[in-house]
Formats: structure tokens, C-alpha cells, sequence
């Protein structure tokens, strides 16, 4: 296998592990949902909203919408092809001076692609709850559903700057676990499976809610839509 294949597989790779395949809007990877990241070539690709821009009315604006999904979700995108190319170039003419630079520069925007991939499918235009085994897990990590709402609501408005409030699944632990991402690639921990992500980059809220990134954040949590987090917390689970 030459550097190209390499490359080529093991973003296809990388991207099919990161999201569950079975998501309440698409079908996945194999069914060319938005959890698809990735073409068969191993170009990243930005795959339709699994609804209209007014369907989070009036939760979250349709001009937002717009802006947020096609300028900051979409520039991510081009972002990671233009770093993965400028590796590949770098890795067949030998010469190694910058590619720590687009290395860098690929971890930024491909994690963007992965979190606002998963952003979208989060939200409903409805209140749900989590229920059974995602219920129960809530409940021993962190004591009651009550109690992560809270938890995330305070970990996602004390974000640094820009970033994420992240609930994920780590599979090392087994177990549920809050993570407070700057950026979209600070902060992490190796092994967690993203399951519920709310932005909290001011382009996702600012036209709405101004400098009021606590007001976001509420609204946020009485439109996450609980099925399709359990939908990603049983994938999750299966590649422990």
C-alpha cells in the first residue's frame, strides 16, 4: 500500500468509527447520511441537514442556520481538504519543513466537521427525554438526568472562548463523561466517543441571543433531541 492508499484509508476509517451508523435522521455511513464525512476517494464532503433551515424555529433562527451550516460548518470542510492535500504533497515530495503546520491545521478543521456532523442531528424542534439502558447509565455516572443537565449546562457555558460542551461515551471506563472542548480539538480525551454536543462558538448563537451565551445554552438543552443521543450511545457501547 503506497502513502496515498494509507492516507486515504485511514480517514475513511477514522471518520466511519467516530459516528454511529444508525442516527433517527439518516442511516449513516453506508446509506449516505450526514454522518457521512468522507467520499470514496477520501475527500471530505458536507452532506445535507437532515431538515429545512426554518425547522429549529423559533429555537434557533433560520438566518443562523444558514450562516452556521453552510460559512462555518461548510469552511471547515474546505479547511480539511486543502490540509489533507497539502500533507499528501508534502509526504510525496519528502520535504517534512511544514507539515506539522497542516497537521495541526487538519486536527482543527476535521474535528469541526465531526462535532457539527453530530450538532445537527442532536437537536429536535421538540422536548424529549432520554429513557432505558442511555437513561440508566445517566443515572449511575452522574446520579440523575436532572443532574447532567445541569452539569452540561455549566461545563458548555464556561467554555474558554470558543468551543463545545461534550457528553461522551469513554469506552475505557465504560462510562459517561463531560468533557469542556476549546476549539474544537483542545481539551480532550483519548477514546471518547461523542454522543451529545452543544456549540458554543458565538457564530451559533450571536444574531439571536447577542453576547448571551447562557440563554443559548438553555435553549439548546429543551430542543436536544434524546433519541438520537441514545441512538449514538448504543453504537457507542458495541465498540468498547
Amino acid at each position: 500500500m503506497d502513502r496515498k492508499d494509507f492516507i486515504k484509508n485511514s480517514t475513511i476509517l477514522g471518520s466511519a468509527t467516530i459516528l454511529p451508523v444508525n442516527n433517527v435522521f439518516s442511516r449513516g455511513v453506508n446509506e449516505n447520511g450526514i454522518d457521512k464525512l468522507v467520499d470514496n476517494n477520501g475527500n471530505f464532503i458536507q452532506k445535507s441537514l437532515p431538515y429545512n433551515k426554518t425547522f429549529l424555529e423559533p429555537h434557533m433562527d433560520e438566518e443562523t442556520l444558514h450562516l452556521h451550516y453552510e460559512f462555518h460548518h461548510g469552511g471547515a470542510v474546505k479547511g480539511a481538504n486543502k490540509d489533507l492535500d497539502n500533507i499528501k504533497k508534502h509526504l510525496k515530495s519528502g520535504e517534512m519543513e511544514m507539515v506539522d503546520l497542516w497537521t495541526r491545521k487538519l486536527a482543527y478543521h476535521f474535528s469541526s466537521h465531526v462535532l457539527h456532523s453530530i450538532f445537527w442531528t442532536n437537536l429536535s424542534n421538540k422536548l424529549t427525554k432520554p429513557k432505558a439502558d442511555l437513561l440508566k447509565q445517566i443515572e449511575k455516572d452522574f446520579g440523575s438526568f436532572d443532574k447532567l443537565q445541569a452539569y452540561i449546562a455549566k461545563v458548555s457555558k464556561s467554555v474558554e472562548g470558543s468551543g463545545w460542551g461534550i457528553l461522551g461515551y469513554q469506552p475505557y471506563s465504560q462510562s459517561l463523561t463531560l468533557l469542556q472542548c476549546e476549539n474544537h480539538q483542545k481539551l480532550t480525551q483519548w477514546g471518547v466517543i461523542p454522543i451529545l454536543v452543544i456549540d458554543v462558538w458565538e457564530h451559533a448563537y450571536y444574531l439571536k441571543h447577542k453576547n448571551k451565551r447562557g440563554d443559548f445554552v438553555d435553549t439548546v438543552l429543551d430542543i436536544i433531541d434524546w433519541d438520537n443521543v441514545a441512538d449514538r450511545y448504543n453504537t457507542a457501547i458495541k465498540l468498547r
